[in-house]
């Protein structure tokens, strides 16, 4: 490969990784305004930078359906940067149209990663963005389809309240500000209209608005100070007349309240941001992109090390030996390899809040498509994970939250009917508890119906034992075996016979497990527990025979010693179990599993590990625990692939310090239901 070839590859890669970025931050800003429903001045200026940078690297790149499209957006908000008061013309459309250019533009830099890349069309979208340009310029028919907006100009009650409101000079855009401040008077009135009517679409409002004051008509749902809160908070406003009605004695005209000694004003507080930002601009920035390849390489050195200084410390030649200035040399080795590699693992973690904002975007969407009524809720965004698991988990969050639009939440009639509110809600919370990451996903929905689960288990040969030997927490995770699915007819986001075994699958694959919690008419819950990285973990390392396994500590949830016959029942079809606390755990012997000819056979004497397993647990019967050991994961070598290990209860491999090799047990496949 030339030079060139290598500097156009790395031209490529800052390409592809910029873009991604801007367009993460053009779909946070376009849901943010959707709710809101306006676009702040910033807002539309940032989207016209983003959408300019995006049109210059392309060209530069000789991409030219992205530069094209990327031109056309441009265009669009520029026409919205120089008179924003247009924007309810096209409100409705405008969004719609954006976030189908994001898309675009997204399978694009899918396809520019992939192994030939094939230019996509953006004619028709283009065409359509030409269209929104000629109605915002006036040179095109509106369509019907304005921004949501108050009630128009109407007749209020005898008794209306009367508020003029006077924004502060030189402001700027007075009726947008108007038609802003009814949006938020919305929720707490009856009945509001306002002088002059739909400020939003004649911008020689603003001279009226400066000239008269703008005058709010409105029969509160509630208290006039709730009115008066909502004004005093809001931007811009100077003060404020409550007229109450004819019958009043007095108008009140309120000034917005001075800051109260110790408080800062606004003034005061605009100075001080000003202040942080012109400080903010004498630090050079520091922060630099790194291909993952590269980190990955890293870790693995990482890795290399831990095990080297394992080797070195556990070197047999030096047993017996007392060596007072090695030791010391070996404890300051230790410290800063832990300290080198908590540096390492910290560089490669990433807060999971960017995959929420990708699951925002799918409510919204389906939101539309389905005629529901739903909103995300997350918590915890700013928890971190290793970058590989949170690339693997994005594909099954997907799809969770696809089933829970699809199946999960009901249309809005349905849901007043049942008492719910009109809205649906999907949250989605994760904390970090030490060495794993707990993850919920739930929704207020239909929930699971038990005998709709077990029927159709039924039908599709999916049941292992009578019916009502199953518990709820068994019917539930009937959905996550191969080929099961409740939609009888194929749609755009079900129905395909890809179901939840993909997702179980997918989360096991970087070592996590997922449970079910369902009540039915209220919602499901599921709570996935996954590791915080891949490639370095706490391990007990124990020996059956003298073969030596690793099994991680995350899934110990005790070891004990079997210490009466009575603890344990031999069930007819040879398989054994053990009581504890009242309750029956499956026996699962590694000597059998993997055949080894050595090893203990009496249950009472050697060690029980209990372990959990997607909610549910068993016991592992081993000789002995060797102690706790922090493991490098190895994968196996390419030509072990035909033996396929990972559905044989191997996870990987790790060399010990004596230079031995321990296998890596992975708790979800090592006992097959």
């Amino acid at each position: 490969m030339s030079n060139d070839d290598f500097g156009m590859e790395s031209l490529l890669e800052v390409f592809i990784h910029e873009t991604e970025g801007m367009l993460e931050q053009l779909d946070n800003i376009l849901l943010e305004s959707e709710r809101a429903k306006s676009i702040t001045e910033e807002n539309i200026n940032t989207i016209f930078r983003i959408t300019h940078t995006i049109k210059g690297s392309a060209a530069m790149m000789n991409y030219g359906g992205i530069s094209s499209l990327a031109h056309s957006v441009e265009d669009v908000f520029y026409i919205l940067r120089e008179n924003p008061s247009k924007l309810a013309l096209v409100f409705n459309s405008i969004f719609d149209l954006v976030f189908q250019a994001s898309d675009f533009f997204k399978k694009e830099m899918e396809g520019l990663q992939g192994e030939s890349y094939a230019e996509g069309d953006p004619s028709e979208i283009i065409a359509q963005l030409e269209q929104q340009a000629g109605v915002i310029k006036g040179e095109r028919p509106p369509v019907v389809e304005s921004v949501p907006a108050p009630p128009q100009e109407k007749p209020v009650s005898p008794d209306a309240v009367r508020i003029r409101i006077v924004f502060e000079a030189d402001c700027g855009m007075e009726n947008i500000r108007a038609f802003m401040l009814l949006n938020l008077l919305q929720p707490y009135c009856e009945e509001l209209s306002s002088v002059p009517a739909n400020p939003e679409n004649d911008s020689s409002a603003s001279a009226a608005i400066i000239r008269d004051g703008f005058l709010v008509l409105c029969r509160p749902a509630g208290s006039v100070d709730d009115l008066a809160k909502v004004i005093e908070s809001s931007l811009n406003v100077k003060s404020y007349e409550i007229l109450e009605n004819a019958a009043a004695p007095e108008d009140k005209k309120t000034e917005k309240a001075s800051p109260a000694p110790g408080e800062a004003d606004e003034g005061t507080a605009a100075q001080a941001k000003s202040e942080a930002q012109n400080l903010s601009k004498g630090v050079k920035q520091s922060l630099i992109s790194v291909n993952q390849t590269k980190l990955d390489h890293l870790m693995d050195l990482v890795g290399e090390i831990v095990t080297a200084e394992s080797m070195v410390v556990g070197n047999p030649d030096l047993k017996g030996l007392h060596l007072d200035s090695f030791t010391k040399s070996i404890r300051e080795l230790r410290k800063l390899t832990d300290e080198l590699q908590d540096i390492v693992m910290s560089i490669r973690m990433v807060p999971l809040q960017g995959t929420f904002f990708k699951m925002d975007r799918i409510v919204r969407d389906m939101s539309k498509k389905l005629g529901k009524k739903a909103e995300l809720i997350t918590e915890g965004g700013d928890t971190e994970v290793d970058k590989t698991i949170n690339d693997a988990i994005v594909d099954p969050f997907m799809h969770m939250i696809r089933n829970s639009m699809d199946h999960a939440i009901e249309l809005p009639e349905e849901r007043l009917a049942l008492g719910k509110p009109e809205t649906g809600r999907i949250t989605i919370s994760a904390k970090n508890t030490g060495g794993e990451i707990f993850i919920t996903i739930s929704d207020d929905g239909s929930g699971l119906d038990t005998d709709k689960l077990l029927k159709k288990a039924r039908s599709s040969g999916l049941l292992t034992k009578p019916e009502s030997e199953y518990t709820e927490k068994e019917i539930f995770n009937l959905i996550l075996l191969p080929g099961f699915s409740t939609n009888t007819a194929v749609t755009e986001f079900s129905g395909r016979g890809v179901g939840m075994d993909v997702v179980r699958k997918n989360i096991e694959q970087v070592g996590g497990t997922i449970s079910i919690a369902s009540e039915k008419g209220k919602g499901t819950t599921f709570t996935i527990k996954i590791p915080l990285t891949l490639a370095i973990v706490d391990g007990m390392n124990i020996a059956v025979g003298s073969t030596v396994f690793t099994l991680p500590i995350t899934a110990i949830r005790q070891s004990f010693k079997i210490g009466d016959e009575s603890q344990i029942i031999h069930n007819t079809d040879g398989s054994e179990m053990i009581i504890l606390r009242g309750e029956c755990f499956p026996v699962l012997r590694l000597r059998d599993v993997y055949s080894i000819e050595s090893g203990t056979e009496n249950l009472l004497e050697g060690i029980m590990i209990q372990v959990d397993c997607g909610g549910s647990g068993y016991c592992i019967f081993t000789d002995e625990l060797i102690g706790e050991y922090q493991v490098v994961v190895k994968p196996f070598p390419i030509f072990l692939n035909r033996y396929d290990l990972k559905n044989k209860g191997l996870s990987g491999c790790s060399v010990l310090g004596d230079g031995s090799i321990s296998l890596i047990l992975d708790v979800n496949t090592l006992r097959k239901e």
